[in-house]
């Protein structure tokens, strides 16, 4: 039995209503034993809470304003989840980030509000979950005037080229979210993986978005993560224990878990 870690998965989405304790027994059977939830605005966060109070040894929380969800009254709705930190126990603060696919126009206030949540992340040495796109080459300029002040992050769902993330680690501290587009036959990831070491890759799913072959079209769930390490076994010519056992020493690092896999 490997021990995986799925870093991004919004469990508390309503696409699980109806089988959510079964989809965490799955994962657990699938050898997935944590399972990391990003938020992403002021209405997910009792779900949020549900799951960590309902499943501590493996829901983790994180807190943070997505980039889609980033309105004009972003500093006030960032203050009461800055406030939460002071009664809840995150991994990250995120999930956070920079979109520019959806909105241009929002462009100026998901910087601010991504300078915020990368302050704050700084003043409590938390990492950062971060989602871009069509915004990577924005989002490494903004995190570059971090540097040296001991930021830490990942790029979470990482599908760009080798150069974009040669940049990225060139940052120091980040990592790359790997999940199921990996699996996906025209994306290239697999070839730009090839010539990326273990130690700067995490894996995850972002259910129940963008499920992995052979699960295209139906519901990602988080005990597809061992898809996901199968494949990027495969793409790596390592064993399904190497990928496991770096990529989640490698989560354990970055979110600071209070787990030992080393032990089961």
């Amino acid at each position: 039995m490997v021990h995986l870690i799925d870093t991004h998965c919004h469990l508390y989405s309503d696409k699980f209503n109806e089988d959510r304790p079964q989809a965490i027994e799955r994962a657990l059977k699938a050898g997935v034993k944590q399972i990391l939830l990003p938020n992403i605005d002021l209405d997910s966060i009792p779900g949020l809470h549900q799951l960590m109070q309902d499943y501590p040894s493996q829901c983790f929380g994180m807190m943070g304003l997505h980039p889609c969800d980033v309105k004009e009254d972003y500093q006030t709705v960032l203050t009461q989840m800055f406030d939460l930190f002071t009664k809840h126990n995150y991994v990250a603060v995120g999930e956070m980030g920079m979109d520019l696919y959806w909105d241009k126009t929002t462009e100026e206030i998901q910087k601010q509000a991504f300078l915020l949540q990368a302050e704050f992340a700084v003043a409590h040495k938390l990492p950062l979950a971060i989602h871009t796109r069509n915004a990577t080459q924005q989002t490494i300029q903004l995190l570059k005037q971090f540097k040296g002040k001991g930021l830490t992050g990942v790029f979470h769902c990482f599908s760009e080229s080798y150069e974009l993330a040669q940049e990225i680690l060139k940052l120091e501290g980040f990592y790359l979210g790997i999940g199921g587009v990996l699996t996906y036959k025209n994306a290239g990831l697999p070839e730009v993986l090839s010539q990326i070491g273990l130690e700067h890759l995490i894996l995850e799913t972002d259910s129940p978005y963008l499920p992995p072959v052979p699960h295209r079209g139906s519901r990602n769930e988080p005990s597809y993560t061992l898809l996901v390490a199968q494949k990027l076994a495969e793409v790596k010519s390592v064993s399904l224990q190497e990928v496991a056992k770096t990529t989640t020493q490698n989560a354990v690092n970055l979110f600071h878990l209070p787990i030992s896999y080393m032990a089961d």
